[in-house]
């Protein structure tokens, strides 16, 4: 197999562990151990590292291991700083470029999940990832795409970690995302800013609560 398929290969498990948290905050691993459990080489595993040291997922401690960062109140700060900044500006600046179906895609599953929540908490994940993702695709902004890959992976985690969309949360959640989607429909762009806004504040707490609660 080629040398770049390999590194992208380690890269993207070695990327699913730490995000699943089976590479758990505070441990520390060793290339050893990856190697055995991937089954790639040495080479390849090092340039995936360096990668995923880059994006704040692994720390390189030299002679001591990977350390796997845990995710602390500055980190959350930092990622939801990021997130107000650059998801509300691009719904508002960019959500007329999402085709109106998109939209009503949306509005359909959501209501279908308010009238009958039957839906677990890890199928809606993965469309609570892509409905985020449109309003950032939708702006082409290289530069907005770049920072949005960097902190998505740590969305995710971070979700993981706390169990946000299994305390609670899910239902409030398809709320929220419902109260952005009513707007986006209406054309209401300034609204659909101010929804997501706050449905970001909502999930900030809740996992602020959630850090907190774990360090006493």
């Amino acid at each position: 197999m080629p040398r770049e398929t390999l590194k992208h290969q380690a890269y993207n498990i070695i990327k699913e562990k730490i995000i699943n948290c089976e590479y758990a905050p505070e441990m520390v691993i060793n290339e050893e151990l990856i190697q055995k459990e991937i089954s790639v080489s040495r080479t390849p595993i090092r340039d995936a590292l360096s990668r995923l040291e880059q994006e704040g997922l692994v720390k390189i401690l030299p002679k001591k291991g990977i350390y796997i960062p845990n995710i602390t109140l500055d980190e959350i700060n930092m990622l939801y700083e990021a997130r107000h900044l650059i998801e509300p500006y691009s719904v508002q600046h960019y959500g007329n470029k999402i085709p109106k179906e998109t939209y009503m895609n949306y509005f359909r599953q959501y209501e279908a999940y308010l009238n009958k929540p039957s839906e677990t908490a890890y199928s809606f994940e993965e469309m609570d990832d892509k409905f985020h993702r449109i309003f950032i695709d939708a702006s082409e902004n290289s530069y907005f795409l770049s920072l949005y890959t960097a902190i998505e992976s740590q969305i995710r985690r971070t979700r993981v970690l706390t169990g946000i969309m299994q305390k609670g949360r899910l239902k409030p959640t398809v709320e929220e995302h419902m109260t952005i989607v009513k707007a986006t429909l209406k054309g209401n762009w300034a609204e659909a800013a101010d929804a997501l806004r706050y449905h970001l504040s909502q999930s900030k707490d809740i996992i602020f609560d959630y850090i907190l609660q774990q360090s006493n």
